[in-house]
């Protein structure tokens, strides 16, 4: 599944292969403003309406005159500022966008804890909506295409890389599944997020870490159970259920 699997329709900020100012050098070298500095808060407002706007609109309906309406600046201010709406867009997503990032906290629970809080947050913060529309058309959009595929890529390689430093350590067996442990974890968490009701995404956001704990402890139990356990197949091993053997007959119904 990792070839469109869950994680990697995440967005990861920065590409392993650039450097933040690289990055950022990447996305502002529209027109710069000459005259008065550029306003920080001005360009956080005009972030946030363009994720704003994309969450609501998708790609079809975002549009430079649209965005600053709803940011409430002249469009002068934004082609000051941004050469086009994709280079508007991919900033937007750079700066404003949560992130899945590598941490290696020296132990396989608490990397995968911390992997699942930032998948919470990303899917139950403010730009929820926002990143369930760029794994939806993010990949269609000229000129942010090739940047959300970058960071798409490294993020894959985070989140494999935590997994083999669980191998490595004797935390998880060799022959474990990074692909089913990987979509488990984060299809979970971004489930849990999005069908949270509005009454209670309040609450979500403030306890992350407690929901989180409690996945990856329900996880950890089927990863790492006893290779002896239950009957002792490699589908145990890897937390799987047994579901028979290879060309074995399906059940047949009784006939009454």
């Amino acid at each position: 599944m990792y070839s469109h699997c869950i994680l990697t329709e995440i967005v990861q900020q920065y590409p392993a292969a650039t450097t933040r100012g690289q990055e950022a050098d990447a996305v502002t070298t529209a027109h710069p403003a000459a005259g008065r500095p550029r306003d920080p808060d001005v360009d956080r407002r005009i972030a946030q309406a363009a994720l704003d706007l994309f969450a609501d609109a998708g790609w079809a309906g975002f549009s430079m005159e649209a965005v600053a309406r709803r940011a409430g600046v002249g469009k002068a201010s934004l082609y000051l500022r941004w050469s086009s709406k994709e280079v508007l867009l991919a900033e937007a997503l750079t700066v404003r966008m949560g992130r899945v990032a590598d941490v290696d906290t020296g132990t396989l629970r608490g990397d995968l804890v911390e992997l699942a809080t930032q998948m919470l947050g990303i899917y139950a913060g403010e730009t929820s909506r926002a990143a369930m529309r760029l794994s939806l058309e993010g990949p269609g959009i000229p000129g942010v295409a090739g940047h959300y595929e970058a960071m798409r890529d490294s993020q894959v390689l985070a989140a494999r890389a935590l997994v083999r430093r669980g191998k490595e350590r004797g935390e998880l067996s060799p022959d474990t599944s990074s692909t089913l442990l990987l979509d488990t974890l984060t299809g979970g968490a971004m489930m849990h997020a999005l069908t949270t009701p509005p009454s209670r995404r309040a609450e979500l956001a403030r306890n992350l870490g407690g929901y989180a704990e409690q996945l990856v402890s329900f996880l950890m139990r089927a990863v790492t159970a006893p290779a002896g356990a239950g009957s002792g197949g490699r589908a145990d091993r890897q937390g799987l259920e047994p579901v028979g053997e290879v060309g074995a007959d399906p059940p047949r119904l009784a006939r009454k």
